[in-house]
């Protein structure tokens, strides 16, 4: 599928990136977009404040329409609907990811309505800086279950991986503001897509998610998960907490219009450490803050 856009934020790179990404704008006008951050946002702002930009770009009044190909039918029809996906700079996609997540969301679409905010994520496949394989499946190494993606599952654990993730207009529309206590763009976003619409997992492999020793955001092998959380407990309810106050923020900004029962199970996680003792592990139970796995829900018993 070669009908995209590629728009990339510079969040103050010192090296040659710059004059890199200006060759290629040059070569590729209408297919490449470069802008330069005026500040240094950090990843999670940056990827949600161009998501915001992008969406306001192409949706704006002197926003084009593009000719797209009916995967179906085969036919050439004007499409003014966009689908927006995250792209890290260090990942390899396969050549059908787009295709194969674009025709995932429509099946979605077809579902539930094409006016209702949906998000899709895959697997992936991690690998060294080489390209070489660490593991065949980034879900079954960190042991998720991505089937789990009820508001309440997702206010307690992230399964999405951002780089494999496909959103909806519908979706991306409801980014209004850009947040400050969000711990993950990919998290934030897949909090919208529970809280008013829907979340859905293919269990597909879309890219090879390459890990070496600058990477923001990686994986790690669950044994070290485990030791990590039995030997650093202090700095688990210090993370546990930096949740809470996400969920706190989500709530503040779409309180109004979240539906009663929503706001009802957001406030319950985001007020955690302010309720007693009991009430923290009831709460627990009763709204289902669970995480995947025996263990993870064992540590998580431990600090709440």
């Amino acid at each position: 599928y070669e009908d995209f856009c590629l728009h990339i934020f510079d969040d103050g790179s010192t090296d040659a990136t710059a004059e890199i990404l200006q060759e290629y704008q040059t070569m590729c006008p209408n297919r490449i977009k470069v802008c330069f951050n005026d500040q240094n946002f950090g990843c999670t702002r940056n990827f949600l404040n161009g998501l915001k930009t992008v969406y306001e770009e192409v949706t704006g009044d002197d926003a084009t329409q593009s000719d797209m190909t009916d995967s179906a039918t085969g036919k050439q029809h004007v499409e003014t609907k966009h689908y927006f996906m995250f792209c890290d700079q260090d990942d390899i996609w396969y050549p059908e990811k787009l295709s194969i997540t674009q025709k995932a969301m429509r099946r979605l679409e077809k579902k539930y309505g094409s006016d209702v905010p949906l998000l899709v994520f895959t697997d992936a496949v991690v690998t060294d800086a080489n390209g070489e394989e660490i593991a065949p499946s980034f879900i079954a190494q960190n042991k998720l279950n991505p089937y789990a993606v009820s508001t309440a599952r997702i206010l307690t654990e992230n399964k999405c991986i951002g780089c494999t993730s496909m959103m909806n207009e519908e979706l991306v529309q409801l980014l209004t503001k850009v947040p400050e206590q969000a711990r993950y763009h990919d998290w934030w976003m897949a909090l919208l897509a529970t809280s008013f619409g829907r979340m859905s997992y293919l269990n597909r492999k879309t890219l090879l998610y390459c890990q070496h020793e600058n990477n923001v955001v990686g994986v790690q092998k669950f044994t070290s998960y485990v030791k990590q959380r039995l030997f650093s407990l202090k700095k688990q309810k210090e993370m546990l907490l930096a949740t809470q106050q996400q969920a706190a923020e989500f709530l503040a900004i779409y309180g109004e219009v979240l539906t009663e029962e929503k706001a009802k199970v957001i406030k319950s996680f985001a007020t955690l450490s302010e309720q007693s003792f009991m009430n923290r592990r009831i709460n627990v139970l009763r709204y289902g803050f669970f995480k995947t796995g025996l263990v993870r829900n064992i540590g998580l018993l431990l600090i709440i």
